[in-house]
């Protein structure tokens, strides 16, 4: 084959691959819009301000959502609350203090196979200790920590990327002016990597908000119409109002209305936390710019 040949060949092979991969991109942008696009035509009909701002009542078959959407963003922010910073701390010691070897290899693994639990299984893991061991009950804190070691892995990965990618001139140059390696972290290596710490922190905050099984066996209860005045408090919560509107209800065509808008309020409110933390990233990395 001569180097002509060769070229056009390539430059084929080339077009045919990204043809494909649009193809695929196509379809899946497709399938999430059409998605989308079923959930508000069928729970667009049930959102109004009554439905987001009374509690349900008639067995679940008419009302609204509001304690379900409190108990949410309880538990949303709960989970923050925890992982980030034990997220972020870890990072760190990973990527500026450990030492390369089989044991940050190893821990690197077990970090890795953490994000693969089944989320049900940190919902048992969740009953055990937190409820049960720890005498701290279905409540806000128990599903709060739980929560938060289920998005941990995801919080770390990302952080720690974020720290790779501060290039080593910046430590270099820290550190020949006189600055401590703490100072190092704390000044200059942090602020730059804080729009990636950010977007792993949107990725789990995400995952956080529409979880059913944790908050199922350590958090949520089948109904309340009271609002939660401490952490060791039950909440309804948006996840597992829909699983129990869903399957344990006893007029579930009268509540299908209900699910599709609750299902919608779940995806608009995780979508606008997204969002949020977005436009956040993107003014720090301005900044940073400028």
């Amino acid at each position: 084959m001569t180097g002509a040949a060769s070229r056009r060949y390539r430059m084929m092979t080339e077009r045919v691959a990204f043809g494909i991969i649009r193809l695929l991109a196509g379809l899946v942008v497709i399938t999430l819009g059409g998605i989308v696009l079923f959930l508000i035509y069928q729970g667009a009909r049930a959102v109004n301000w009554s439905f987001l701002t009374e509690a349900p009542r008639d067995a679940m078959t008419k009302g609204g959502i509001f304690p379900a959407i409190i108990g949410t963003f309880y538990l949303t922010i709960g989970s923050s609350l925890i992982a980030l910073p034990l997220g972020v701390a870890s990072a760190i010691y990973l990527s500026e203090y450990a030492r390369e070897g089989w044991l940050l290899k190893l821990i690197r693994l077990g970090i890795q196979n953490w994000a693969g639990v089944p989320s049900v299984v940190f919902g048992l893991y969740g009953l055990a200790l937190f409820v049960v061991f720890l005498g701290f009950g279905v409540s806000i804190l128990a599903g709060s920590l739980t929560l938060g070691f289920l998005i941990l892995p995801t919080v770390i990965g990302a952080s720690e990327e974020a720290f790779r990618q501060v290039p080593s001139t910046f430590r270099e140059a820290s550190l020949a002016l006189g600055a401590t390696k703490f100072q190092t972290i704390c000044r200059v290596v942090l602020p730059s990597a804080l729009p990636g710490v950010l977007t792993g922190s949107i990725l789990g905050i995400g995952r956080a908000a529409g979880e059913t099984a944790p908050i199922m066996f350590t958090a949520a209860t089948f109904y309340t119409k009271h609002l939660p005045t401490s952490p060791l408090d039950q909440v309804m919560a948006l996840p597992y109002h829909i699983y129990v509107l869903a399957t344990s209800g006893t007029h579930i065509d009268q509540t299908r209305p209900l699910q599709y808008g609750t299902v919608l309020v779940l995806i608009s409110l995780v979508l606008g936390i997204n969002i949020f933390a977005i436009i956040i990233r993107t003014r720090m990395r301005r900044k940073k710019t400028w």
